[in-house]
Formats: C-alpha cells, sequence, structure tokens
C-alpha cells in the first residue's frame, strides 16, 4: 500500500499487480487508506480497485470519475465501472450496481479529456455485454456509444473505438 505513493512508477504498476493479484483481500485496505491528498497514489489505488473489480469499490469509483482532477484517475475509474463482477448478487442488486455504473459512464461521456472518454468507450462495452441483451440499460449503453461514434466527437480513435464496441455488442 505505501508503495502506491512512492515517486517510482515501476513500483507502483509491481504493487498494483500484487494488489489485484490479492483480489477481494486488497479491497478493503485499499478504500480504507486512500490518500485523498497524493494524486499519484489515488491514481493507482483506482487502478487496482478498477483491476479487482469488486463492488465495494463502486462508490469511489463513481466519485473519483465524476469528481477527480486527475485524467488518468477518472480513465481508470471509467475502465473499473464497466468490470465490476456483480455474480454474486442477487438480482436487484446486480441491477442497481450496473444502473449506477452505467449512470456514471453515460455522465462521463462529455468529459473534456479523449483519454477518459476513450475508457469510457471501454467501460460502456464491457458494461454492455453483461447486461440483459435488449434491456433497457444495454440500450442506454449503445445510446452512449454512439454518441460517442458520431462525427461530433473531436477525436478519431474515440470514434473508432466507439464503433468496435457497437460491433462487439451487436455479436
Amino acid at each position: 500500500m505505501q508503495v502506491l505513493g512512492f515517486n517510482n512508477p515501476g513500483a507502483a504498476v509491481a504493487a498494483v499487480d500484487g494488489l489485484i493479484a490479492c483480489g477481494e483481500a486488497a479491497v478493503a485496505p485499499l478504500l480504507d487508506n486512500l490518500d485523498a491528498h497524493n494524486y499519484g497514489a489515488r491514481a493507482w489505488a483506482v487502478r487496482a480497485l478498477a483491476g479487482i473489480g469488486d463492488v465495494r469499490g463502486l462508490a469511489l469509483l463513481e466519485q473519483a470519475l465524476a469528481s477527480d482532477i486527475g485524467p488518468s484517475v477518472r480513465r481508470a475509474a471509467a475502465r473499473g465501472l464497466g468490470q465490476l463482477r456483480c455474480d454474486g448478487l442477487p438480482a436487484q442488486g446486480r441491477r442497481e450496481v450496473q444502473d449506477r455504473a452505467l449512470a456514471a459512464l453515460e455522465a462521463a461521456a462529455a468529459d473534456g479529456e479523449w483519454v477518459v472518454r476513450y475508457a469510457v468507450v471501454v467501460g460502456l462495452e464491457s458494461l454492455g455485454g453483461s447486461l440483459e441483451r435488449g434491456s433497457g440499460g444495454q440500450q442506454r449503453a449503445v445510446a452512449c456509444l454512439r454518441m460517442l461514434e458520431d462525427p461530433e466527437e473531436a477525436v478519431p480513435v474515440v470514434r473508432l473505438r466507439a464503433r468496435q464496441a457497437l460491433a462487439a455488442l451487436a455479436g
């Protein structure tokens, strides 16, 4: 946990990989020891939570995507919201988590940083694949991807990635 706060990206990557390998056991320490004043530590912690995919990280991922000053933190949160593992939840709980993740991703589709919008596309593709086919949630995910595929999206790579995500969800 302390390594995440060091100014050493190589060590932080190794620490994140180790935390992801620990899985669910790492979630509580990550949530309890998040350093709100250290951007680097916060970014690495969000990456670890995103990689683990535990639903206990939902609120932190939502908050990070909506309001963190760091684009890399928002990018990791967007990816993480698409990868939340809801398998062990009852149907109602699963729908609630998926709806919250979808709402956060929809809001972030207008983020000013293209890397965040790209990560939103990745998150929507992942989340959309876990939603019931033809459901209202999947329709919302597709509508958001279509918006990011639109020519009004200024960055070609975001449009292309959205097109790829749409094709994956249609298949």
